[in-house]
């Protein structure tokens, strides 16, 4: 291996974004993560579609707020040139067959789930038996995916982007199989004002999951290549289902 809610106050950093191509993104899924993305996404220029579980109406004040377009989650992937997923774990089976079937030929698809047995998901048989989590959201998605976001508070992936080259940058890692489509969320991420790290294929995203040593750390590209690499794949207590 190589290794929304409570923001319409905070500041959003706005890096240069000089040198990079606007794109059109889907955003499935408007809580702390897939808002906050929204919000930063639109800041740099880009296209975003935004979308939750219920109609677009719900999203009237992010879309006031930010530009983002909101749309049914059935609409969000048309067109776009990369789609994100967040929402939680066990909602992912609930998703319309082919809901990324719109996307632009070659749109990197992120998700940026994290499996909550205990404290939201329940238990998901497969992945209490040793499925990795992103393995399980990509087949149910039905389309490769990239993980990452997954594991950055959601308070910093909105206020503490810096631009590349700074001292103290975050470090996100991104996992996935496509070194091409790796690329595009490796630029995104740069553009956000986050180093991005290659953290595998989508068989190593366990390294990533709650509970391993990179787990909500603002680690710098060294020290998140170092938490990677000492990750094991025993879940701990606290991140496996309780008896029903």
């Amino acid at each position: 291996m190589s290794v929304v809610d409570a923001c319409s106050t905070c500041e959003v950093p706005r890096h240069s974004t000089k040198g990079h191509k606007n794109m059109r993104i889907g955003i499935i899924g408007a809580g702390q993560i897939g808002g906050t993305l929204t919000r930063r996404l639109t800041a740099l220029g880009h296209d975003v579609r935004v979308s939750n579980s219920r109609t677009p109406d719900t999203l009237a004040d992010l879309e006031a707020e930010t530009g983002a377009k909101a749309v049914l989650n059935t609409e969000a992937a048309e067109g776009a040139d990369l789609v994100i997923v967040s929402i939680p774990q066990k909602n992912v089976v609930d998703l319309p067959a082919g809901i990324l079937a719109g996307a632009a030929d070659g749109a990197p698809v992120i998700e940026t789930n994290n499996y909550y047995p205990q404290q939201r998901d329940g238990l998901i048989a497969a992945i209490e038996d040793g499925q990795v989590e992103s393995e399980w959201v990509q087949e149910h998605l039905g389309v490769p995916v990239f993980k990452a976001f997954n594991g950055i508070w959601w308070k910093h992936l909105l206020e503490k982007g810096l631009p590349e080259g700074s001292s103290g940058r975050i470090a996100i890692p991104v996992a996935g199989d496509d070194a091409l489509k790796k690329q595009v969320v490796f630029d995104l991420i740069n553009q956000l004002g986050f180093d991005p790290v290659d953290a595998g294929t989508v068989e190593d995203s366990w390294r990533q999951q709650p509970g391993t040593p990179v787990y909500g750390k603002n680690f710098d590209r060294e020290a998140t290549l170092k938490a990677l690499a000492q990750a094991t794949p025993e879940r701990t207590d606290e991140w496996r289902a309780v008896a029903q």
